[in-house]
């Protein structure tokens, strides 16, 4: 494991944003193109490769962490503008993205 001080950890910047697209790429096995709004910057294009583990109609309306920070990558011919915050469990196959215990306004800062 890479050790990194806080000054590297206090460049990522991570936001609450809720999915309220979801579609499968049709032209990829791994990639679900999102549509997230993340509140007062609006809504951001994400591409993830979480298709083996979830459907699209399991992400919509669900509020999860995301690193919004990134410079976006061109996917697809589209800008993928933030990162889905996973957990994965290689050994068993399976992978979580992180739900919320409380209801929180769409780009609240998480620290």
């Amino acid at each position: 494991m890479d050790l990194i001080n806080y000054d590297d950890f206090a460049k990522v910047e991570f936001r609450i944003g809720e999915i309220v697209e979801a579609v499968n790429v049709e032209t990829s096995d791994k990639l679900i193109r999102l549509v997230v709004d993340f509140g007062e910057p609006g809504k951001k294009i994400v591409f993830s490769g979480i298709r083996k583990y979830y459907q699209p109609e399991e992400l919509l309306n669900k509020k999860t962490v995301f690193v919004v920070n990134m410079i976006p990558k061109k996917i697809m011919g589209e800008e993928s503008a933030a990162m889905i915050f996973t957990a994965e469990d290689e050994t068993n196959d399976k992978m979580s993205i992180l739900i919320l215990e409380k209801d929180l306004p769409n780009g609240t800062r998480v620290f």
